[in-house]
């Protein structure tokens, strides 16, 4: 399947949204209970884009995924670090769209001086129709690892899931790191790449 990978915009909210609705309505992907409004969603991706990257995967026209970057933690020692999410239209899933957001948005975060990206993934002991170990076998496949689970710490649709934490390291860690920089920043050189 061809398609772009782009810097998404405030103005994508509605597009990302419907990506983003059914995962919280149907599956136990996320551990939101309600849909957001079209205004609170684009506030999150305004903010997101004030100091990471939230870039989107566009094929004929209309945004079939995307990924960002947001803080691991906001203490300032945990600054080189970030935490990614990928969604991807579920009827396009398994076609490649979402390992080619998470190199783009691996790259965006070496740019910007992040050694650390981590996932925080919905799991469960035996798949169910709300929720399989597709994202943690996915996460397996980029190279990160497995750091922590948290056993039935997410209740959804009447039943407890577990919640894993896997990690990757983007590049050395320096003994004196550099600042990191805003995505902002790093927008034009990182976009002449795409």
């Amino acid at each position: 399947m061809e398609f772009d990978i782009r810097v998404a915009s405030p103005e994508d909210a509605p597009e990302l949204l419907a990506i983003y609705a059914p995962y919280v309505r149907e599956t136990a992907v996320t551990f939101e209970y309600d849909v957001p409004s079209l205004e609170e969603f684009t506030q999150r991706v305004s903010r997101t884009l004030e100091k990471y990257p939230y870039l989107k995967a566009v094929k004929d026209g209309q945004i079939i995924g995307y990924a960002y970057a947001s803080p691991f933690h906001t203490r300032a020692a945990y600054a080189w670090g970030a935490e990614g999410s990928v969604y991807v239209r579920q009827d396009l899933r398994r076609g490649g769209v979402g390992r080619a957001l998470y190199q783009a948005l691996e790259d965006a975060l070496r740019m910007q001086n992040i050694y650390n990206i981590n996932a925080c993934i919905a799991s469960v002991d035996v798949d169910d129709e709300y929720l399989t170990r597709s994202s943690v076998l996915f996460h397996q496949r980029m190279g990160y690892r497995m750091v922590g689970e948290f056993l039935k710490c997410g209740y959804k649709f009447g039943r407890w899931y577990n919640m894993v934490w896997m990690e990757k390291h983007l590049s050395q860690h320096p003994a004196n790191p550099p600042h990191i920089r805003r995505f902002p920043d790093i927008r034009d050189a990182f976009e002449k790449q795409l």
